[in-house]
């Protein structure tokens, strides 16, 4: 059976948290809040966190920053994945790609079917891997990233998640997966 297995250690991610909105400043960033209260709840570490503008060079820029740092595992994105004029990370994101990671969009929609029915068709979350460093984008919601955290990352994220967890697909890990 799939699950967490207590008598293996856990080793904590340096995950990254991008914010994308024209709207939202550190006082705001609720779903910001929420994916850092998550993981560094569920024993990770924050390895950088920012807010930029629905512009594709800025959330671009910054993602290939945190890619090019050694210190950083993992982001996570949240916002700009809707059909709004202004929604473009996954334009933005997606050429970064070496690898993109298909099954993350599907299981986080049956993720969310359950909490916002249909309605999850209006999300265009995605995932894949550039360079070294994997990259999940969520929708700007609290509601979508407890959804992505929740019911997703937080089980695949954990390194002693059987039968492996990406956390073992992480160059520094890679030994947890052999």
């Amino acid at each position: 059976m799939p699950g967490i297995d207590e008598s293996l250690q856990f080793y904590p991610l340096n995950i990254a948290v991008l914010t994308v909105s024209d709207t939202r400043d550190e006082a705001s960033d609720r779903s910001g809040a929420l994916l850092v209260e998550r993981l560094t709840g569920a024993g990770h570490v924050l390895a950088g966190k920012a807010i930029v503008t629905d512009d594709v060079d800025a959330i671009r820029a910054q993602v290939k920053v945190w890619v090019a740092d050694e210190a950083v595992d993992l982001v996570i994105s949240t916002g700009g994945t809707g059909f709004a004029p202004r929604d473009v990370t996954p334009e933005a994101v997606k050429p970064l790609f070496r690898r993109e990671m298909d099954g993350f969009s599907v299981v986080f929609h049956q993720a969310s079917l359950g909490t916002v029915g249909v309605s999850t068709l209006q999300s265009r979350a995605f995932a894949g891997q550039a360079e070294d460093t994997f990259v999940f984008c969520l929708p700007g919601s609290t509601g979508a990233c407890k959804d992505g955290w929740d019911l997703v990352l937080s089980l695949e994220l954990d390194s002693r998640y059987r039968p492996c967890s990406l956390a073992g697909q992480i160059p520094r890990l890679r030994h947890l997966c052999a």
